[in-house]
């Protein structure tokens, strides 16, 4: 992970002011207790790679407060870091028992040395929760989050996720920032 994805995160995380201390204790606990700063972003798709999680985070933050500053600058920074940081967190899975494994190659692709067809694998050891269920479970833990920035979280995949349904047409700005932020890194910024 190079320096400068570190500095980008670091010059995000100061940007939260209003609710440092819980944010801080949130900060404390993903970065010491769960893969966090090693997590992929996804087991095949984008920034499928150590510390592609962090990365991903990092470029949605920017954008969405970018886009922000567009056409939504009553919202606020802290909230736009916030929930851009923590859309994602629950790919860390739980401490001590990431969502990503490194994938081994099968016998047959051992004995003809290739490497696996993915680079990583979910782990099915873990109680299945939706990456957002287990974002707001991890974040909840430690920090306060208002309605918006709740519904920005678990409906960040916007129409890309069947379950979202129920939230078309009643997304807040906040929400509809994030998924815009999450579509424009995934697609076009990590592409």
């Amino acid at each position: 992970m190079g320096n400068s994805v570190l500095e980008r995160y670091n010059a995000l995380k100061a940007l939260v002011t209003d609710r440092k201390e819980p944010f801080s204790r949130l900060i404390a606990f993903i970065e010491n207790e769960t893969a966090w700063l090693t997590a992929p972003a996804s087991t095949k798709y984008h920034l499928c790679k150590e510390a592609g999680l962090l990365e991903h985070s990092v470029n949605v933050s920017e954008t969405m407060l970018k886009i922000k500053s567009a056409i939504a600058p009553d919202i606020t920074d802290e909230s736009c870091v916030i929930v851009a940081l923590l859309h994602d967190l629950g790919k860390v899975g739980m401490p001590g028992n990431p969502q990503y494994l490194i994938n081994e190659p099968s016998e047959k692709q051992k004995e003809y040395g290739y490497k696996p067809d993915y680079p990583y694998r979910f782990n099915s050891e873990l109680t299945y929760l939706s990456v957002p269920v287990r974002s707001i479970y991890l974040a909840l833990q430690h920090i306060n989050l208002t309605e918006e920035e709740v519904q920005a979280i678990v409906y960040h995949d916007g129409q890309y996720v069947e379950d979202n349904r129920s939230c078309a047409t009643h997304e807040k700005p906040l929400t509809l920032l994030l998924q815009y932020a999450d579509s424009w890194s995934g697609f076009v910024i990590e592409k």
